[in-house]
């Protein structure tokens, strides 16, 4: 299962200390003009190293590209690509080689299939997501064509949350901060959290926010392969995703429906509805306003800092990770969201165009 995606399917391979990870996005559209500043760019801002509250690894994350381009526009054919692994330092994890990291992807491994690589996670790892920043830029260059954009944020680190939803706060703020916040105040509390944490040789979780707008009313393929399935679906197979929600998610479970109904009326000839409670997806199809939901994640596994486990023999013992690891993973995980948004966007709207009278 290392391909996502119906008419557009990214297949990714490599593991983190290995010599490089890439990718194959097969199913891209002809003619998109392929900006490769703006991809840098977005592998800038999930790469290693980019600031004190992230992992030090330090790789450039400098995308080759194999195939599928032609005179700075795709040409419908496989886009492969391909990442070196330039600062991988392998002996930081030797003393991990017989023993399971408590709540990592190790003993799960081992089981399944009798190996694993002890290696920073070698597939499980989270560096496996630079190759879907990479595929979700191109994404985002294809949905620009067709006035879609998609944006995440940080709403919440640990205890500090930001209140009220994504409509509060000027969005143009996210990149001004490591932390991806659009409110400097909680953006500096948040930081310096992180950095407590860090100190301490913890690790702190949180949520991020993710708003689609520009997407048009019809994208979804209901009954299973629903929008909201395809984003859930994308969410979670993200490293350290525990929970997904959009619109109004759990919160409405505490309210009525007539608390809750988006209520629809004519807008100088338009039916639109007064609210958006519904995070722009009715029965698993877009209803022309902004899609919004949110990404819970886990405290990063690996702590810096003594925990008791148990060898592959099952001795009790104790463990003290070595290496470079986030104490939050949730400033790095804004991109990684985004793009798989973007990719499961584009892919619905592929969709919707080949079959739906509405697109024709």
């Amino acid at each position: 299962m290392n391909s996502f995606g119906q008419l557009l399917r990214l297949t990714t391979f490599g593991e983190s200390h290995g010599a490089a990870i890439g990718g194959v996005l097969d199913g891209f559209p002809a003619g998109v003009v392929i900006d490769e500043d703006f991809i840098r760019s977005e592998m800038q801002r999930r790469r290693p190293g980019q600031s004190a509250i992230t992992t030090q690894r330090n790789e450039s994350d400098e995308v080759q590209f194999l195939s599928g381009i032609f005179e700075g526009r795709s040409t419908g054919t496989p886009i492969a690509f391909v990442i070196a692994n330039s600062n991988n330092r392998s002996g930081d994890y030797e003393n991990l080689r017989d023993a399971y990291r408590p709540s990592h992807a190790d003993y799960v491994y081992d089981c399944k299939y009798g190996v694993r690589d002890h290696r920073g996670g070698g597939r499980s790892s989270a560096r496996e997501t630079a190759v879907r920043v990479c595929a979700g830029a191109l994404a985002k260059l294809a949905l620009k064509q067709l006035g879609i954009s998609v944006q995440a944020f940080t709403s919440q680190v640990g205890t500090i949350v930001l209140e009220g939803d994504y409509t509060a706060y000027d969005l143009s703020l996210i990149e001004t901060n490591a932390v991806r916040c659009p409110h400097a105040v909680k953006a500096a509390e948040m930081e310096r959290l992180i950095m407590e944490v860090k100190r301490e040789g913890d690790t702190v979780g949180g949520v991020v926010t993710c708003v689609v707008k520009g997407a048009p009313l019809g994208l979804g393929e209901p009954l299973y392969g629903k929008l909201t399935s395809s984003l859930a679906h994308a969410m979670l197979s993200i490293n350290a995703a525990k929970g997904f929600e959009y619109g109004n998610g759990f919160a409405s479970a505490a309210g009525r429906g007539s608390q809750q109904n988006d209520l629809f009326y004519n807008n100088d000839g338009a039916i639109a509805t007064r609210t958006n409670n519904s995070g722009g997806i009715q029965g698993g199809i877009s209803n022309g306003n902004d899609i919004f939901f949110r990404v819970a994640f886990k405290p990063v596994a690996t702590l810096l800092k003594e925990q008791q486990t148990v060898t592959r023999n099952g001795e009790d013992t104790t463990l003290l990770a070595r290496g470079r690891h986030d104490p939050c993973v949730v400033p790095r995980a804004v991109p990684v969201v985004e793009a798989m948004a973007a990719l499961v966007v584009l892919d619905h709207y592929m969709l919707a165009r080949a079959k739906d009278r509405l697109f024709v």
